[in-house]
Order: structure tokens, then sequence, then C-alpha cells
């Protein structure tokens, strides 16, 4: 099993003090969870790690030595079983439960709130079945992608589902936060690769969703209640996924334009015509010469499969890309030995530079003018340093516009970091752009989910009603239960 690693450790003495420190969950609760022969611990240092994800904020205290909040206890579960047990005494108790898997989101969706139960699901890390016929994995919530695909690989297939979180992150974060992989134009996201899925409601009932199937028209597809529910609606325990044959070709190529905007339309170009290359990411002026040391905008193109469909890709790419500049395969080279690395992260924020990302989607008519007035809106934020753009994640009718930016806030990152986010979030929702594409939403976003949904969201707080009518399951997520961030 993979462990589950946190971008930075805390400082030696920072629990050096135990009065500092809340008790841990005792009484009652505590004696139901072990009488229900539950693997229960209270430990200081378990307790902290599970009050942090990569939330940039969790960055910054645990630089600081702080936890923000305390969970009571960790549960760590090994079935689902486990899961029922623990959701049914948090029941009786009227205690939040914050499931966990690998805790590498960047939103605090994992981050378990003041006296909570947080949930640790990767011991259901076992991959239970794989159809090579029909190209299925049934697998536990738990595993993490390195150990999936290694199950994968003797039988010739893949999943083909890399987010940059691939190493540390699990099954079950991918399905509860809806995610897209780096190669996602190819294989699709999650939400498309999923079958069924078992989930344990907040009264302890497991319930099994969808089949395996490839389709099915009876009645609403229920199971997309919990694809992108962050554990808020119920908890995910096992999954059905489709997986493909291990690619047998690839073809590279990289293409600089004068403008991002003549490279998003060759981009729309490639996608409409029907081309799916795995990966197609435009970069910015300010991103091009950060990666590959170029002052225009550096398109870079990777695509895997049937060595018939590859070639006849990058034909469709080669003509759509005629008024760029041929940069050949080495950017493509570069993209993918650093493509996972965001070692700089952590050392920025230690010393006292705020650095996140911003992930949106619409449509093609407005990914221009949606690009324009979140990085202005940005650039306006006093001790803003600096933000920039990419392009991913391809559709035919719009994409991913994933912005970066850095600032200096003073002694208190957090001021700064929720005016930054304010700033952007307003210029995309201002240009009908969604609230997330790949990140989800956890803590950070929720405050603005009202908006974007809509009348949509007095239907999501009636589900939250009907399916966790205390309000035990991860709260504040969503906007749902709890206060948002």
């Amino acid at each position: 099993m993979s462990p589950a690693k946190a971008p930075i450790g805390y400082p030696p003495d920072a629990f050096a003090d135990p009065g500092a420190v809340p008790p841990p969950l005792s009484g009652a609760v505590l004696t139901a969870l072990v009488a229900a022969g539950l693997d229960v611990d209270v430990a200081t240092v378990a307790r902290a790690e599970a009050a942090r994800d990569w939330w940039p904020l969790s960055l910054a205290d645990t630089v600081a030595g702080r936890v923000a909040h305390w969970p009571g206890a960790v549960v760590r579960a090994h079935r689902a079983t486990d899961v029922a047990a623990t959701l049914r005494v948090a029941q009786r108790h009227r205690v939040p439960v914050t499931a966990q898997g690998g805790r590498s989101g960047v939103e605090g969706g994992a981050v378990a709130p003041d006296g909570a139960l947080a949930l640790d699901l990767t011991g259901l890390d076992r991959v239970l079945d794989v159809d090579p016929v029909a190209g299925q994995v049934s697998v536990e919530a738990g595993v993490f992608g390195p150990d999936l695909e290694a199950a994968l690989a003797p039988h010739g297939l893949t999943l083909g589902h890399r987010p940059q979180s691939f190493d540390l992150s699990t099954v079950g974060g991918w399905l509860a936060t809806s995610g897209a992989g780096q190669y996602s134009n190819r294989y699709g996201t999650i939400a498309e690769m999923v079958r069924e899925i078992d989930v344990v409601l907040a009264s302890g009932e497991l319930v099994h969703l969808g089949s395996r199937a490839p389709r099915r028209a009876v009645g609403p597809e229920l199971r997309a209640l919990f694809v992108g529910s962050e554990g808020a609606l119920g908890v995910i325990t096992r999954a059905t996924l489709v997986v493909r044959r291990a690619p047998a070709s690839e073809q590279r190529g990289a293409w600089a334009f004068a403008t991002f905007d003549a490279g998003l339309e060759a981009c729309r170009r490639i996608v409409q015509r029907g081309a799916a290359p795995a990966v197609a990411r435009l970069y910015d002026e300010a991103e091009s010469r950060r990666h590959f040391q170029r002052d225009d905008c550096v398109l870079v193109v990777l695509d895997e499969g049937d060595a018939h469909l590859t070639a006849a890709t990058r034909r469709v790419v080669a003509e759509e890309c005629t008024d760029a500049t041929d940069l050949g395969e080495e950017p493509v080279a570069t993209w993918l030995e650093r493509r996972n690395d965001v070692s700089e992260l952590a050392p920025l924020w230690a010393r006292g530079v705020v650095v996140d990302t911003i992930e949106v989607a619409g449509p093609w008519s407005r990914l221009s003018s949606t690009r324009t007035a979140m990085l202005d809106a940005l650039r306006a934020v006093p001790g803003t340093l600096g933000a920039s753009v990419h392009q991913s994640h391809a559709y035919p009718d719009g994409a991913c516009l994933y912005v970066t930016f850095a600032g200096v806030p003073g002694d208190d990152p957090t001021p700064y970091y929720r005016r930054a986010w304010d700033a952007a979030t307003e210029a995309a929702l201002a240009h009908g752009a969604a609230l997330s594409h790949h990140h989800g939403i956890g803590r950070n976003r929720s405050r603005f989910l009202a908006r974007a949904l809509g009348d949509q969201f007095d239907l999501l707080v009636a589900l939250k009603g009907v399916l966790d009518p205390n309000g035990i399951l991860n709260p504040g997520v969503l906007a749902l239960a709890g206060d948002p961030w």
C-alpha cells in the first residue's frame, strides 16, 4: 500500500507542550468505537496529521507548527463494515465524520474539524477483481494510483487516470472530488470511468449503486449523487471502473503560438474535428517562460493508444498548427519530467510567499474573456506578485483554464489568500465559468457554491437533509451542515 504523504512536516517541537493540545475523544463515543472492534487512534501526531491535507492554508499552519482544528480521534477502516460501524456510532452520538484517503486534495475537503472522527480509508486497499474481457476493475476506495496500475499491468491494461496527485491519491478521493487526470482528453474523467459504487450512508446502511452494464435507462443514475459529493452525502467504499488496453503507440509534439488566443483557437479546432490527444496543454507567455524558456505560448501535445489512432490524431494536430512554430518533441519531454513536481510549493509558503492554483471550465466562446478577467482581477489584489494560466482538459464545447497566482501577504497569509480567491472567482462566475473543473469544492470554495449552483443549491440542501439529516458527514464541505471557510 502506498503511504499517504504530507507536503511538509511539522516542526520537531510543534507539540512539545501537551497543555496546548486539546484533549482527544473520550467517554461514551470512544467506548462505543472500541466496543465495535474498530481501530481507533487518539495519539497527538495521528490527530494532527488528520487535521491537514494539501490545501495551501494547511501548509501555512504546518510550517508554523499550528493545528487549526483538532479531530477527536482517527478511526482506521479495514473493510466496509468498519465504515458502517463508525457511522452508526457517530450517528447515535451526533459526532461529525470526515472520510479521508491520501489527503492530497488542495481545497481543504479532507481536513477534519474540531472534535470530529477522521475516518482513514487507506486500509481499504484491495484490488478485488480484474475483468480483462469486459475491461473493468473492481477496487476498494483506499487503493492508491500506483498500486492500481501495478495490478492492471500484468493484464495489459491501464485505467489512464493520472492526476498530478497520482502517487498520493486514492480511488475514493478521485471519485469523491470528481477528478480528472492529465490524460483525460483520451481516457475521460473519473466520472466517465465509473460503472458502480458501494456507499455507506450516514445511517450506516451500505448501498450498491450502478451496475457493470455499459449503460442503463433505468430511472435516474443515483450513482452520480455521490461522485463529487466529497463525503458529504455518503462514504464510497468500492467502485467498478472501466479500464483500457495499455497503449501500444505514442505521439509527441509541441508548437509555439504568437498569442494565447491563437493557441486556444487551434485547440478548439482540433477537438471539434474529433481528435482527442491525451494531453493538449497550452501555456501563456509567463508559464512558457517558466517551463520552456520561451516568450511565446507553447502547446504541448502527447497522445497514446492504437498506432492508427495516434497517427491520425497527430495529422489533425499538425494541420491545425500550421501557423505556429514547430518545436519538435523536446518540450513534451520537459513537461513529462516536471509535470508532478510540486517541491517548490512548501518552501515558498515557508518563506511567506502564498502560491495556489484555481482551475475553472467554460465554453470556447468565453474562455478568452474569462482568462483575461481572472488574471486582471488577481493582479489588482494588493500583494500579488504574478498570475498566469494554461489551458488543459479540452472538450468539443470548451476547456479548463488553470490559473496560478503568487503573492506576499505579510505575517498572516489568510486575508490575502481570501481576497485573491474572491477576486478570481468573482471574475470566473461573472463570465459563466464552472466553479471547479477537477479539484472539487472542499472548504475553500464552499462560500461560492450557492451562487455557482443557483436554484440547484436548494436541491442539494434538500438531498443532504434526506441522506444525512443530522449533518454528521464532513460538515462545512459543499457549504452543507456547517459554516463554509
